[in-house]
């Protein structure tokens, strides 16, 4: 925002220079990009009255000027505007000075053989304007000659580009930064008064109707008739160019400046086209939201679709006249034929005017303050304060003033915040004083700054305080921590002393971050790319967590897995002839349980094609990745990192594993006899299969692609509990060797078999491993033939037959007696 100085000082006494203002100012929070010196634009341009004008005798369009200053001998200036004449008071800039806005030193000249001494200047040349028909001329009359133009055209003041956070909204006005500034320096604020404005009665019928209270909370319509409408004064149209705005006309110019001075939006309509479009002299307005279909040409000239149930509309007898809190429409609009008017000054919620306004591509001053939030307790003083500035820039008498109020009880505008001293002095550590001691802060010391917010403080008990902040500042400070930081604001962070740590340390990797570095790198060396997915995702299951304000559709709730989106890819590498896509990626899911909000680290991936496809090694044939080829990639993976994973079959329609994989996703993506659930030690540690072939089918993917999804916290703890034994010495003799094969149900889980193999070859037996399955001839019915080798080893001996049998014998008794299975060796 554009900070007049001039203005703030009627505000606020200021006594530092502007330099000064803006460097507390941007410690205190509010960067100031810019300071606008104008005062530098018309350093030496001075009142001049013109006392004759000649036409030049060498040039058709100059013309021969004598020019009075007040001071020596009138000066001759040649000029070329067409709108010079005599006894016309204009800015004279004299020999010397210089005009730093068009980068010109005025000096002596001669102009088609005629000297000049000087320059007539137009508001283009003094910076004001970009462009001027002509030399600026002054309307007073009896101007001092010689006297400084600059107070005159509002030169005479420095402008502050000011931004403030978002969670300022109050900044955003002119009394906003001048409470600001009162609390830094300890100050008065003069606010401008505002009283209810008198009014003449008359048969005028204006009702108001607001069908959205949740959207606005309050609408106030002022009815005032026989105004005038004619330019703004100069100090109006000063103060609007120097904060940026265009002037328009005197009551529009009104509002906007009241916009700027209190933060509060107001529009005026044009009360007679409304009553026309209305079709009624019995107008009501009505606040809602628009209807399909609905269309509203707004002040821009712009003929906009509104969205139905998104844009909130005024209307005037159910038709729109304006997009409400963001621009008025055109066909109501304030003009030079305008006699009546109707004042709107309203209170729309933040959320509902900020997805209107993007919704329509438009941001407007009025948008950007509602967006941030408006205070509701200014409502009625920038009413009154613009009824007043109307009926006296523009004439008029006050007919009605028709109020629909929704806001709670005044009580509850704000609510009291509870302070500790103990905790601020905790959170903000000690400060430097003026003797140059340190020391912390003072109950005394809180309790000013506290004051000079304008809060409301109560002591409750010993170095408590219940405190009652404002109400422009009540969405501001909800917290303790708020509190804290207004207090660390006005203090000055350069005031607080620099705390080290008492001794310095070496940097290093925490273990979990070594561990996601170890598991990324074994990834990768099986060859496995890493992806990186948003979390937000469409709209699908209903236990995710849906957001309130979506950028859009397709990112509006959070991913309750990851896998689609490797899908996605997978799908989208094959249709750009990338081949297939082996990756994996490591992120955080959301859901929703029992009504609270949940979130897991995991990691997933995908896995298929044929990575040989193309090669002369396979003459171009393409062969799928088969189940054990993708699970021997993971299982290398886990060989890596030390975690040793039981596979067992999972039941997809009696799934009780939420937090990794949803049931309702798995069931259509998941192939359900060729899908595993991950064990270690008991616990889940994720889930592992290839793709339904209906999906695989639809998305035209090769013939196997397997997928995977791992809780990474159980996967972490596995990796810590492999490092956590004692390390193991290679062994110095030789194994001996045992194969030993049998009949076993298909169901059965081969790693039900190994673990009752190794519990009872006991401390004898070195490793278990399958290294043969055999389906066909000679096998029984729904069985198989499995081979299994097992290492016999002890660490201080070479084992011999004596030593082995008794334990074999016993893994063979296991086999046939335990497990029931048939032995064929």
């Amino acid at each position: 925002m554009r900070i007049s100085l001039n203005w703030l000082r009627e505000l606020v006494d200021i006594k530092m220079s502007p330099s000064e203002l803006a460097d507390m100012l941007t410690m205190a929070g509010f960067e100031v990009e810019d300071i606008e010196d104008r005062r530098s634009w018309a350093d030496g341009v001075v009142v001049g009255k013109v006392l004759q004008c000649d036409r030049h005798p060498n040039a058709d369009k100059l013309s021969v000027c004598v020019v009075d200053i007040g001071a020596g001998d009138p000066l001759q200036i040649v000029c070329g505007a067409a709108n010079v004449r005599a006894d016309i008071y204009v800015p004279v800039a004299t020999v010397g000075t210089y005009l730093p806005r068009i980068d010109i030193k005025i000096k002596k000249a001669k102009l088609r053989g005629v000297p000049s001494e000087g320059m007539i200047c137009s508001l283009a040349e003094l910076g004001l304007t970009k462009e001027s028909a002509g030399i600026h001329i002054f309307a007073e009359e009896n101007l001092p000659l010689g006297s400084d133009v600059r107070p005159l055209l509002g030169l005479d003041d420095t402008i502050l580009d000011l931004t403030s956070t978002a969670n300022r909204a109050d900044a955003l006005s002119m009394v906003g930064v001048a409470r600001e500034v009162a609390a830094l320096t300890g100050a008065t604020v003069r606010l401008p008064k505002a009283v209810s404005p008198t009014i003449e009665a008359n048969n005028r019928n204006l009702s108001i109707t607001i069908k959205e209270p949740t959207a606005c909370s309050a609408y106030i319509g002022t009815v005032i008739e026989g105004v005038k409408i004619a330019p703004s004064p100069a100090w109006l149209q000063q103060r609007l160019q120097a904060s940026g705005m265009r002037p328009i006309n005197n009551v529009v110019d009104v509002t906007n400046y009241v916009l700027l001075e209190w933060g509060q939006p107001l529009h005026a309509f044009d009360d007679q086209r409304l009553q026309a479009l209305a079709g009624n002299d019995a107008v009501t307005i009505s606040v809602r939201y628009a209807k399909a279909g609905e269309s509203l040409k707004t002040l821009d000239g712009q003929t906009r679709t509104l969205q139905a149930d998104q844009s909130l509309v005024i209307t005037a007898n159910d038709r729109p006249v304006a997009l409400a809190g963001v621009m008025g429409g055109e066909e109501t609009e304030v003009d030079q034929s305008s006699t009546n008017l109707i004042l709107e000054a309203a209170l729309f919620e933040s959320a509902v005017i900020r997805r209107s306004a993007r919704g329509q591509g438009l941001r407007s001053e009025s948008s950007t303050r509602y967006e941030r939030g408006v205070n509701q307790a200014g409502l009625e003083i920038a009413c009154y304060r613009a009824v007043k500035l109307i009926t006296e820039l523009a004439g008029g008498v006050v007919r009605s003033s028709t109020i629909a109020d929704h806001r709670p009880p005044k009580t509850a505008w704000t609510k009291s915040v509870e302070l500790r001293l103990d905790r601020v002095n905790q959170i903000l550590g000690r400060i430097k004083k003026p003797d140059g001691t340190t020391g912390t802060l003072a109950a005394t010391d809180i309790e000013r700054i506290l004051k000079a917010l304008e809060c409301r403080i109560e002591p409750t008990q010993k170095q408590v305080w219940s405190v009652t902040p404002p109400p422009y500042r009540a969405r501001d400070l909800e917290r303790e921590i708020d509190l804290i930081e207004e207090i660390a604001r006005l203090t000055g962070y350069n005031n607080f002393c620099d705390t080290l740590p008492s001794q310095g340390a070496f940097g290093y990797l925490p273990e979990s971050q070594k561990q996601l570095r170890d598991i990324r790198a074994a990834f990768r060396a099986a060859g496995l790319t890493e992806l990186m997915h948003y979390s937000l995702v469409s709209r699908g299951s209903e236990n995710q967590i849906v957001l309130t304000n979506p950028l859009f559709a397709e990112y509006s709730a959070l991913r309750t897995e990851m896998i689609s989106a490797q899908i996605n890819a997978f799908a989208e590498n094959q249709n750009q002839g990338n081949g297939p896509l082996n990756g994996f990626e490591i992120g955080r899911i959301f859901w929703q349980e029992d009504a609270q909000m949940r979130e897991k680290d995991v990691l997933s991936g995908i896995l298929g094609g044929d990575s040989y496809q193309g090669r002369w090694v396979r003459s171009g044939k393409e062969q799928p990745l088969t189940w054990f080829e993708a699970k021997g990639i993971i299982e290398s993976v886990f060989a890596r990192v030390g975690v040793t994973a039981e596979y067992q079959p999972l039941n997809l329609e009696n799934l009780n594993y939420k937090p990794i994989l949803p049931p309702e996703f798995c069931r259509p993506t998941l192939h359900p006899g060729r899908t595993a659930n991950l064990m270690w030690q008991g616990k889940h540690l994720g889930i592992f299969g290839q793709l339904h072939p209906q999906l695989r089918q639809e998305r035209e993917l090769p013939a196997e692609v397997y997928v995977f999804q791992l809780d990474l916290d159980v996967f972490l703890e596995a990796i810590t509990a492999s490092k956590s034994g004692k390390f193991q010495a290679y062994a110095t003799v030789p194994g001996a060797p045992r194969d030993i094969a049998f009949f076993s149900p298909v169901e059965m889980p081969v790693a039900d078999i190994a673990n009752a193999i190794t519990k009872a070859g006991g401390d004898l037996l070195d490793s278990v491993e399958l290294f043969d399955e055999y389906r066909g001839e000679n096998v029984p019915a729904g069985q198989r033939s499995l081979a299994f080798r097992l290492v016999y080893r002890a660490s201080d001996k070479t084992l011999t037959e004596a030593d082995i049998e008794p334990v074999h014998q016993k893994v063979r008794d296991t086999i046939s007696n335990e497990l029931g299975l048939t032995l064929r060796s």
